[in-house]
């Protein structure tokens, strides 16, 4: 909103109105309104909801510290949510299809965790929503996605960049305007279902490669309908993942901030015609107002760790860690960085795999022998650690720092390959 105030009063030379068309200046003002109203909203929802003694029940798993848990109060990702929207609504392009979608995949997440946190609180049901439903609404998620992606004219790679080098020193920025008139009338802006390949020289793989023995022109709808499963399971694992991590205080918000970061770099690379020419990648007209977006995301979680940090004053719930895990998945699938998401987000696919190997050990073991064995002492493997007697604020500190190695190693394939 703020944004197409200004780019009005920008037309009457009105002073400062201009620095609203700089990516870089909305995406600062983003971050510092995020954190805002998390901290504003944020102590007043942990207020209420401590009133209305609406707090988390704790399952029994004889962790130490557990017991202090009980009664804290849970939904927070209500803060999340609000201290995304709230700028996004106010400095992004939101006819920007990017934007649309994210703004759709966060509150349909956010009300699909909604309904589980007020199931399992209100209604006094320790399951909440059924598993089935919550695996339905990712799906439906990732067909929208899938499908929009698929078919909107809006959302394109442009082929055959090319810069004049004079123009290099004056478009450098963010004026995406004088960037737009320096390229090359050669240009190309197709629709496309390619994706980076990470460590690969020719970093590039088109999904419609998949059903090559196909004719393209009769069954080129195979290829999308590929590219829509792809999504949706995407989608799914991902938002699964976050809410697995969210078993400690803080290592959900902390580990999403690391992983959105990344995928700010990625958005802002491949929206940036010099910088996609220069690394190489992809170039795709509009991705840049993601980075306003993603700015967001990060202000919102950071500023949610700031009550969630060990001793937590408040949890995200379900309301939180589907939506973030969501919009990281999204985010990774817009600017066609779906194939690093186990590096950026391995903390994520661990925790998923430490499950999952759980699990299936314990059947197989069941089958053969005639007992369950395990593993790990607990999983997800942040428990396992808790059971080997490690400090939880350690875990979470440990966790972090793998994750900032690997959202290194996840920017630096934008040169290694």
């Amino acid at each position: 909103m703020l944004y197409y105030l200004f780019q009005y009063l920008e037309e009457f030379d009105f002073p400062g109105a201009r620095l609203f068309s700089y990516i870089s200046f909305r995406s600062a003002m983003a971050v510092i309104i995020s954190l805002l109203v998390t901290m504003i909203f944020g102590r007043r929802l942990i207020d209420y909801l401590r009133r209305r003694q609406i707090g988390e029940s704790v399952r029994t798993l004889y962790l130490d510290g557990q017991n202090q848990k009980a009664g804290t109060p849970t939904m927070g990702g209500l803060i999340i949510i609000a201290a995304i929207l709230v700028p996004v609504l106010l400095l992004c392009k939101l006819a920007n299809v990017y934007v649309l979608l994210l703004i759709f995949t966060t509150l349909w997440l956010g009300a699909i965790g909604f309904a589980d946190d007020y199931i399992k609180i209100f209604k006094q049901n320790k399951d909440g929503l059924s598993g089935k439903r919550k695996l339905v609404g990712q799906i439906v998620l990732g067909i929208v996605v899938g499908l929009s992606i698929y078919l909107s004219p809006d959302i394109v790679v442009r082929e055959n960049v090319k810069i004049e080098t004079k123009d290099v020193k004056e478009i450098l920025g963010d004026n995406t305007t004088q960037v737009d008139q320096s390229v090359n009338q050669s240009v190309n802006d197709v629709k496309s279902l390619k994706t980076t390949l990470p460590f690969l020289k020719n970093n590039e793989a088109d999904y419609s490669k998949v059903v090559w023995f196909l004719d393209a022109d009769k069954y080129g709808w195979v290829a999308g309908l590929v590219y829509i499963i792809v999504v949706a399971f995407i989608i799914t694992a991902v938002s699964n993942g976050a809410n697995i991590t969210d078993g400690l205080d803080g290592l959900a918000a902390g580990t999403s901030a690391v992983s959105a970061s990344t995928l700010l770099v990625f958005a802002y690379v491949s929206g940036n015609v010099i910088f996609s020419q220069y690394l190489n990648i992809m170039y795709i007209p509009g991705i840049g107002e993601l980075v306003v977006f993603t700015s967001a995301f990060i202000g919102a979680t950071l500023g949610f760790l700031w009550f969630n940090s060990y001793p937590a004053q408040i949890f995200m719930g379900d309301t939180g860690s589907l939506t973030i895990g969501g919009i990281i998945a999204v985010l990774a699938i817009l600017v066609r960085k779906e194939l690093l998401i186990p590096i950026f987000c391995g903390i994520f696919l661990v925790e998923n795999v430490s499950v999952i190997l759980q699990v299936s050990y314990f059947k197989y073991t069941l089958k053969k022998y005639g007992q369950g064995l395990h593993l790990f002492y607990m999983a997800p493997l942040h428990h396992h650690f808790q059971k080997k007697g490690m400090p939880e604020a350690k875990i979470v500190t440990r966790f972090l720092i793998v994750a900032i190695i690997l959202a290194v190693v996840s920017v630096l394939t934008l040169k290694i390959r």
